[in-house]
């Protein structure tokens, strides 16, 4: 998949929530289109982040916008039941974020067929009706993965990588890039994955059997949200901060606490707020006629945050985005 080159700072978003206030907006003399979100979750820090930008969207195109996900990120069966209740109660169009690449892909065909606009984003479908895709280039977030555990003065390092479902598009190609370039660096001695379910509390399981697997670890990555934290707290619990190098992924509170705190070394920041936004404006606009190329991703960018820059402008936008 290609990537535009445009991306769409967070800012951008901001100053388009905040104009919306002052002005009439841009749907408000069209026909209120009716748009679903299916998400992957509803509750960590990522997709709060994503449905504020969805919100701004709704408000500034005059959307009819309903939100929805499932409890785990786990239960594809529960978003395809959201696709078909979507299609069931009249929506025009859905922005779909995927938890099974495969598993997923009928349904969204099914509602393509029945006339709905397709939008992905964060997480892929395997589906040729898709009508754009928009969110992180997962491969080279998967290599600033490797980029922030490789900055470090260790002559050796044996990384645990903590991914999510198999079946999860974003997970398989972080971990894609992340190999990729760690197979670059001649001090990595291994690389070792075990897959659980989306929660800190798996993830701390995790990170036990690796460590019992693979007492030579001294790097861990937790390649989503709820894994970063289980990675960080498990880290903390057993008195490893500062002797294994913890990277995660996205901005949740605590992981950026224990940062401030040592115990994590950096984290990938991604950019939900301007995802829920621009899958919305995007959704709104294939119902209005205009078209995009659905093999070339809008990248909503992606930054290295670590206790070095935490502080600056641009890591604090990245760090608490708006919504």
């Amino acid at each position: 998949m290609r990537t535009s080159k445009k991306l769409l700072p967070l800012l951008l978003a901001a100053a388009l929530l905040l104009g919306g206030c002052a002005a009439p907006s841009r749907g408000a003399s069209a026909a209120q289109h009716k748009v679903w979100l299916v998400a992957k979750s509803t509750d960590t820090a990522f997709w709060l982040s994503a449905f504020g930008g969805a919100n701004a969207a709704k408000a500034e195109y005059n959307v009819d916008l309903t939100i929805v996900g499932p409890e785990t990120e786990e239960d594809y069966e529960q978003q395809n039941a959201y696709i078909a209740e979507a299609v069931e109660q009249g929506a025009e169009a859905i922005v779909f974020s995927a938890i099974s690449y495969t598993e997923n892909a009928a349904a969204i065909d099914a509602a393509a067929d029945a006339g709905l606009k397709i939008v992905v984003i964060d997480s892929d479908v395997d589906s040729r009706k898709v009508g754009a895709r928009i969110g992180t280039d997962n491969v080279q977030a998967g290599r600033m993965t490797a980029a922030a555990v490789l900055d470090t003065e260790e002559e050796s390092l044996c990384v645990g990588i903590v991914n999510f479902d198999l079946g999860s598009r974003n997970g398989q190609e972080r971990e894609l890039g992340l190999r990729q370039a760690l197979e670059e660096d001649a001090r990595v001695t291994g690389a070792y994955t075990v897959n659980v379910q989306a929660s800190a509390t798996a993830a701390q399981t995790g990170v036990e059997i690796l460590l019992a697997e693979h007492p030579d670890v001294n790097a861990l990555v937790g390649l989503n949200e709820p894994l970063a934290v289980g990675v960080a707290l498990a880290v903390e619990r057993l008195g490893l901060s500062g002797k294994v190098r913890v990277v995660g992924f996205d901005t949740n509170v605590q992981c950026v606490d224990l940062m401030r705190s040592g115990t994590v070394s950096a984290l990938i920041a991604q950019n939900p707020y301007a995802m829920g936004y621009l899958g919305v404006e995007t959704a709104w606009q294939l119902l209005e006629g205009q078209s995009f190329d659905p093999d070339r991703l809008i990248d909503t960018a992606t930054t290295i945050i670590s206790a070095e820059n935490m502080f600056t402008i641009e890591s604090q936008k990245a760090l608490f985005s708006f919504g």
